[in-house]
């Protein structure tokens, strides 16, 4: 199996090109932008360079779905939000 992941695009035209089984794809990345670009129609030179991940390496940056429930919010904060939800829509 070929590369598979973000790398540093081979053809020079954004910062990184997403590659499946070692074949450039159309998705591409600048910055925290990601778009389609379909790659050229000529082969690239020299070896693919891996693009160092940003994320933490630990999950930190990640939230469990069930989070929200076993937030610290008190029943005072919920019924807060109900009320400003209620006055900003118009309903009683």
């Amino acid at each position: 199996m070929g590369a598979e992941g973000w790398y540093v695009d081979p053809y020079g035209l954004h910062e990184a090109r997403w590659i499946s089984e070692g074949v450039p794809t159309s998705l591409v990345r600048d910055g925290n932008v990601e778009a389609k670009d379909p790659p050229p129609d000529v082969p690239f030179k020299g070896p693919l360079e891996e693009l160092p991940e940003n994320a933490p390496a630990d999950g930190a940056d990640l939230r469990r779905a069930d989070s929200a429930e076993a937030s610290s919010a008190g029943s005072d904060d919920r019924e807060d939000i109900f009320v400003a939800f209620d006055e900003s829509s118009g309903t009683d």
